[in-house]
């Protein structure tokens, strides 16, 4: 899995073997500077794009064998022990509006076949975007697999670059959806002002002050008042968004602040409005790793329990490539992996391409 943060590549190794999945692995690959620059560019119109993405492509496969490679010599297994690689592909674009509805995720799975030995599911969006629905999220499928409980109401907090939750209640249908900006805006005016890729755990941000004005200003963005199924990407939330909002006096830190405070809220307030009554709140990804964003979520949500998915036996850091692994293990079977109440989709599909060996 490589996400909207674009900091590098995470790869599990995740065993389906007995009735209890397991997450046996382990092992990220950062990105160079030069290829997070390349993406970031593709995010944007520009000069030659087909070139450059099919040429990208080719360079991100050869990362993601370097990274299966890394996982294997880690585990002490061989490439023949493996049923198949679940490969994401670095999202580029994604435009959920009905009108012109697309995703584009990089990768070049038949290269990356070949490069591994190892059959590749990759493509895990188009179908569920061909049966109307957004294609995304597709992580609730899997929270529901391996987070629900038959006796208690709990949320699972998703914070990549982009927010989205999931709400696990029993005996009720699955709700999830893209609740807005997770790390992605932290991260971008972190890089800009201290060339450093991120916030680490918000400590920048506690140097400075919310600006309330801007708050406002950047909730009051139509998409936190959209009903679900909604989700969204850098193609709405970017630093060119953030500072068509700012003045242009305002200090960094404070700025920063404020930006934390917005994905606290942004997702506090689709918890309350949308699973009110949960009990459990469990957050992963990277932004659980952001004591200051975890500090400011347990203050806005003082009535419900606020924990890591660590304390259901899941590393916070790795639930998303364990997603695509179990995405993978889906499409390999014929099973669906999305689910229609979230995308939006006209029924179940089974996600994925495969390019077997």
């Amino acid at each position: 899995m490589s996400g909207t943060s674009l900091d590098g590549v995470d790869a599990v190794l995740a065993d389906f073997s007995s009735t209890s999945s397991s997450l046996r692995q382990t092992f990220f690959l950062p990105y160079k500077e030069s290829m997070r620059e390349q993406l970031l560019a593709l995010h944007q119109p520009g000069n030659n794009e087909l070139h450059r993405a099919a040429t990208i492509s080719n360079q991100l496969s050869q990362i993601y064998a370097n990274a299966v490679n890394g996982l294997l010599e880690n585990s002490g297994l061989a490439s023949e022990n493996i049923v198949a690689i679940g490969c994401h592909g670095q999202t580029i674009r994604h435009c959920p509006e009905p009108e012109n509805r697309y995703t584009i995720q990089l990768v070049n799975p038949a290269l990356l076949t070949e490069l591994t030995g190892i059959s590749v599911v990759a493509d895990f969006r188009s179908r569920d975007i061909a049966a109307g629905g957004q294609g995304a999220p597709l992580v609730p499928a899997f929270h529901q697999a391996i987070f629900n409980s038959s006796h208690c109401h709990r949320v699972i907090v998703n914070i990549g670059g982009i927010a989205n939750i999931t709400s696990l209640e029993p005996d009720k249908a699955v709700i999830g959806f893209d609740c807005g900006p997770g790390n992605l805006l932290m991260d971008a005016w972190c890089y800009r002002h201290t060339g450093k890729v991120y916030d680490k755990e918000g400590a920048w941000a506690a140097t400075g002050q919310v600006i309330p004005a801007l708050l406002e200003k950047l909730l009051a963005l139509q998409f936190f008042a959209f009903p679900p199924p909604k989700s969204t990407g850098r193609d709405l939330f970017n630093l060119n968004w953030l500072e068509s909002n700012l003045v242009g006096n305002e200090l960094p830190q404070n700025v920063q602040a404020t930006l934390l405070q917005l994905t606290t809220l942004s997702i506090a307030s689709a918890i309350l409005d949308y699973c009110q009554n949960a009990k459990e709140i469990f957050v992963c990804g990277g932004g659980a790793r952001n004591s200051a964003l975890i500090a400011h979520l347990k203050e806005a949500l003082p009535q419900k329990r606020v924990a890591l998915t660590d304390s259901l036996g899941v590393d916070a850091d790795w639930v998303e490539g364990y997603a695509f692994a179990w995405l993978a293990r889906q499409a390999i079977l014929g099973l669906p992996g999305n689910l229609p109440a979230v995308t939006g989709a006209g029924g179940e599909r089974v996600l994925g391409a495969v390019y077997r060996v």
